[in-house]
């Protein structure tokens, strides 16, 4: 049930991410034209890329709920924290590519000419573009998938720059390197979202430490269970997408007989996964002295 509500609202973020923006781009790219604005267009192509990423979201969401087998026991779920990757690495060629043309508008001195029809749909696109980025942001924190709340960035990146444009076209009449200097700027949002999204796929690909939060709850539940302190450590955790896997270890009394050893273990794992939805493995060790 849990995954499929998770593909459900990844579906309906994706595909309505992918026929917004496909119209947006049209839109922006013809008032780009309209206006010979280096800075529209380029917007235009921050709102294409952003239908790319929403397939990128598809295709990742699809392949991480695919079963565990025997090459992947642990299944597939970080097929949507690579895809996440993949939107940070497009949108950082995306805004290393306006730069260069930025510059390259400054560099030649072209003033652009901005109407009311520019100043409409821009308007229009960061109002939708911002709904976007909610809605992406509200189904991230209902599914817990990285990549959607990379897809959200990436619409919020595509608002602010559209933000951006807009003030430079209400603010920079007659300034004719406007164009060029807000392209550069766009580009420099780019990057910033480009970084975060990098940031937040990568670091659980190499993997990270339990947060204290989740070692705090970990240590409740081991010492309820065994009405005792169980001294916990050696803690690593395993993230695969919405599957965890959690390894630890913990000391029981010496004299302990194993049958009671297994059942406390069993309790405490079994307690994790109804509380924490986490899959957990306890290594016993004997409490040798009150010290441990």
């Amino acid at each position: 049930m849990k995954e499929r509500k998770t593909f459900y609202w990844s579906n309906i973020e994706g595909w309505g991410s992918i026929i917004i923006n496909i119209i947006l781009f049209f839109i922006k790219y013809w008032a780009g034209i309209l206006t010979g604005s280096i800075a529209i267009i380029a917007d235009a192509w921050h709102s294409l890329s952003d239908s790319i990423s929403s397939i990128i979201v598809l295709t990742g969401t699809k392949i991480s709920r695919k079963p565990a087998d025997k090459k992947h026991p642990f299944g597939y779920g970080r097929a949507e924290l690579i895809a996440s990757v993949i939107i940070g690495v497009f949108l950082s060629v995306i805004a290393f590519e306006f730069v260069l043309k930025g510059i390259g508008r400054l560099e030649q001195h072209q003033e652009v000419v901005y109407n009311l029809t520019a100043i409409i749909i821009i308007t229009i696109s960061i109002l939708i573009k911002e709904l976007l980025a909610e809605f992406a942001f509200w189904t991230s924190k209902k599914t817990k998938l990285q990549v959607l709340r990379a897809d959200a960035w990436h619409h919020r990146t595509d608002a602010i720059s559209s933000a951006v444009i807009l003030s430079g076209i209400l603010l920079g009449k007659h300034l004719w390197w406007i164009d060029g200097v807000l392209s550069i700027l766009v580009a420099i949002l780019i990057f910033y979202a480009a970084y975060e999204i990098l940031k937040d796929g990568i670091s659980p690909l190499i993997g990270e430490e339990p947060d204290e939060k989740l070692i705090s709850r970990i240590y409740s539940i081991s010492n309820d269970v065994a009405g005792f302190d169980t001294h916990i450590h050696h803690l690593h955790i395993h993230k695969y997408g919405s599957h965890i896997e959690l390894t630890f270890h913990i000391k029981l009394p010496k004299d302990m007989i194993f049958e009671e050893v297994h059942n406390i273990s069993s309790n405490i794992e079994n307690k994790i996964k109804k509380d924490l939805d986490i899959d957990a493995t306890i290594h016993m060790e004997p409490l040798l002295n009150d010290k441990g």
